[in-house]
């Protein structure tokens, strides 16, 4: 695998995928919605359910105009016949950002709007071009509709629900971590997003339906190997670490998972549509147009809206330790394999939530899984941060960006590497599940 971390000012292929370009007013409004999330400082666990939000209400918009699929939430019965996909689409994302971030948000952002309202403008214009100004009434008309029964669903999803979580007192029980190395400071009490546990999951049955087992016993030799490979490689004055891995960690670390995912699939939506040899293979697949973007970027974002709640559930139902805490030896953990070290600190400043499964792998889980099947295991892509501009890594395909996630976040100090193996099946099994139940080809 070629994993170059730096600016590729020169490159100019490495440049062009990673920064998707133009493919259909589905990946725009995909963009538009992860500049919206980022600009508004939304969590990465938020985001995943933004983007469901958004990406749900396009597909169904567009496909409600040419049924090619199941619905997912949004009947077609009513939908006007001959009206714009393309209008549909830009209207559906435009509402539910303008909910979001915009006018209509808790906290109205006039700038977001203006945002929103110029993007609109042009997509309507260039679509003006081709569609006739019926169509792109009654496409526009459609696309509110199908967006305001989407957020009216979710606004009861029990998101806003909010609860507190007890610090733990046993060995092997959470507690708030320092938040060290940036300072000594605890997370704060009942951090976490706990109420994600609680949401009304997307597509699957419940937030439990995919709960793994039981973390590793603090007695057994995998916790020992988890423990003792964290405590050397995820120290923050590591001597084992390589340059490579901690560049590594710093990229997973810096980005969004939902702005790496969507932008690695929207590029890989573009090759298939632009280029000749890729447009080949993505056309004998049958993958090809507007409802087709709209599909792959729904399942997609459905896929790790719901990994995000399995992996919620599971992380307050076993309640782990993180690494600083296990380390440090708060409890002792009475295992002869492992030894504490006082003064250990990670890489990274440990996120507020328990450790088991790792959030991170559970969304990549997700992605790489949906990725895979779409496009092929073995197809090529590059990352690109959307906090490091310009920074960006290069693999193989899905399996292998995984395994570099996963190190990543062992090589921060902030997971043991059950955490982060567990949290990829369970994101595969959410995305496996979704791509088999929902998003169905019709006829």
């Amino acid at each position: 695998m070629r994993r170059t971390l730096g600016l590729w000012v020169g490159l100019l292929v490495a440049v062009a995928w990673s920064s998707p370009a133009r493919a259909d007013e589905v990946t725009d409004w995909n963009q538009a919605a992860l500049r919206a999330a980022l600009i508004g400082q939304t969590s990465p666990t938020t985001t995943t359910r933004v983007m469901a939000m958004v990406q749900v209400a396009v597909f169904d918009a567009v496909n409600g105009l040419d049924p090619q699929y199941t619905y997912f939430r949004v009947d077609p019965a009513s939908a006007p016949v001959g009206g714009s996909k393309r209008a549909a689409a830009v209207q559906a994302a435009y509402a539910m950002l303008t909910r979001l971030y915009g006018s209509g948000a808790a906290t109205p952002n006039a700038a977001q709007q203006a945002a929103f309202d110029a993007r609109r403008n042009v997509s309507l214009g260039e679509i003006a071009n081709q569609d006739s100004p019926a169509s792109i009434t009654s496409g526009i008309a459609w696309g509110q509709f199908v967006a305001d029964q989407v957020f009216a669903w979710r606004s009861t999803d029990g998101f806003s629900m909010t609860a507190p979580f007890p610090d733990g007192t046993l060995p092997g029980q959470w507690r708030r971590t320092p938040n060290l190395p940036v300072s000594p400071a605890l997370s704060v009490a009942g951090a976490g997003y706990i109420q994600l546990s609680h949401q009304v999951p997307w597509a699957m049955a419940s937030p439990s339906a995919f709960r793994p087992a039981p973390p590793p016993s603090l007695s057994s030799a995998q916790y020992a190997a988890d423990f003792n490979e964290v405590k050397t490689m995820g120290s923050l004055t590591s001597t084992a670490r390589t340059q490579e891995q901690t560049d590594n960690a710093l990229f997973w670390n810096s980005a969004t998972v939902s702005y790496l995912w969507h932008n690695v699939t929207v590029s890989l939506i573009v090759r298939g549509q632009n280029d000749e040899d890729h447009r080949k293979s993505f056309a004998s697949r049958g993958r090809n147009g507007i409802v087709e973007s709209a599909r792959i970027l729904g399942a997609l974002s459905v896929a790790m809206a719901d990994a995000t709640i399995g992996c919620w559930d599971a992380k307050y139902v076993y309640a782990y330790w993180r690494p600083i805490t296990a380390v440090r030896d708060l409890a002792d953990d009475g295992n002869p394999a492992t030894t504490s070290d006082p003064n250990w600190m990670p890489l990274f400043a440990t996120p507020g939530h328990p450790d088991y499964p790792s959030g991170h792998s559970c969304n990549s889980g997700a992605a790489a899984a949906l990725l895979s099947h779409e496009f092929g295991e073995h197809t090529p892509f590059t990352v690109e941060s959307d906090v490091m501009l310009g920074v960006t890594q290069t693999y193989h395909g899905p399996a292998d960006a995984l395994e570099r996630i996963k190190e990543a976040r062992i090589y921060s100090g902030i997971h043991f590497r059950t955490a982060t193996q567990v949290g990829t099946e369970l994101g595969a099994a959410v995305a496996n599940y979704v791509l088999e139940n929902k998003f169905q080809k019709v006829n």
